[in-house]
């Protein structure tokens, strides 16, 4: 296959534009264009205009094409479980890197480079010890990897190991240390493959099971809509305040655990703060994981935290990053607590 040159994905960028679906009968649709690609060369049409990005931000956000709220929460895949020679776990994964346009905000569309189609990619999940294999396939405009935090060989990194549009790769290694760990793209520029959207969370449970909770992955990001490398909207879980107008439902009493990931560009730190209560920051040591409590957790890029708590008291209460400006546009949710 001949190299994908930076031009074909100039063209391919600008095609896939042109395809975003026609506005619904009485709704304002934003296209968004990129005014730069890879080479820095693109369209100078600018982007989502800030009055009505302020608009889109008022409005609703609990049935934007492309994103189930609560799903979003839960989409963790274990894997295809079968077992080698000597009784060791197998977990197979089948992972698709696809060009989507996605409704980030009411009425704002962004052609998204996913995983599997969505964003965050789905949630992968095993056990300390596990032997992983993950078919990657390449369909979109660009050449991709995923890289994976954690223990393996130099030739499963996903860094120089690039899978060209049309091809796959095969990653294979054993799931190690226990933790929340993150995968993503790591091909040049890492922050635009990143920023489009080809990042998700990876679970390795530890070897004695944690004990039972309401379990929610959130993974905080952000939407650059102009392509200018500056975040105009931020995000849980992918689009705008999905969590603000569709609360996450728990119950008093009940134990949750959050597996909270940071997959900001363009920023140097986020953060995330719970209102009217405190939670248990596990802090992986050498020994152990070693608990902090807390009611605010502060995150570098792709840093990531697990978190346990349980509400007192009923009601509706509010979690978001303290960058108040990531809150108000669009990195807000809710807990309705029964």
């Amino acid at each position: 296959m001949r190299p994908y040159s930076r031009r074909d994905l100039l063209r391919a960028v600008v095609g896939v534009v042109a395809g975003v679906p026609a506005a619904a009968a009485g709704q304002t649709h934003h296209t968004i264009t990129p005014q730069h690609t890879v080479t820095g060369v693109g369209s100078t049409r600018p982007g989502l205009d800030p009055e009505s990005l302020a608009r889109a931000l008022q409005r609703s956000s609990a049935a934007l094409d492309g994103f189930d709220p609560l799903a979003a929460l839960s989409n963790v895949d274990p894997g295809r479980v079968s077992r080698l020679p000597g009784g060791r776990t197998l977990r197979e994964y089948r992972i698709v890197a696809q060009d989507r346009q996605l409704e980030v905000a009411p009425g704002v569309f962004y052609p998204a480079w996913t995983y599997n189609g969505t964003v965050p990619g789905p949630t992968l999940r095993a056990t300390e010890g596990d032997h992983v294999r993950i078919h990657f396939e390449n369909r979109s405009i660009s050449e991709h990897t995923m890289h994976f935090h954690g223990i393996h060989a130099a030739n499963m990194d996903g860094v120089d190991e690039i899978v060209q549009p049309g091809a796959s790769y095969v990653y294979e290694f054993d799931a190690e240390p226990y933790g929340l760990q993150l995968y993503h793209c790591h091909v040049p520029p890492v922050d635009l493959h990143m920023s489009r959207g080809l990042y998700g969370a990876f679970i390795i449970d530890p070897p004695k099971p944690r004990p039972p909770a309401r379990e929610l992955v959130l993974v905080v990001a952000g939407w650059d809509l102009d392509f200018d490398g500056r975040n105009e909207l931020y995000t849980l879980n992918g689009a705008a305040n999905l969590y603000r107008d569709r609360p996450i439902p728990l119950k008093a009493g009940e134990p949750v655990r959050v597996y909270l990931v940071n997959a900001l560009e363009h920023e140097p730190v986020s953060s995330f703060h719970v209102h009217a209560n405190f939670f248990t920051v596990l802090r992986r040591t050498p020994q152990g994981e070693r608990p902090e409590l807390t009611d605010l957790v502060t995150l570098c890029q792709a840093d990531r935290a697990i978190l346990e708590l349980s509400y007192r008291f009923p009601g509706h209460f509010m979690f978001h990053p303290h960058q108040n400006a990531f809150a108000e546009r669009g990195a807000m949710g809710c807990f309705h607590v029964a």
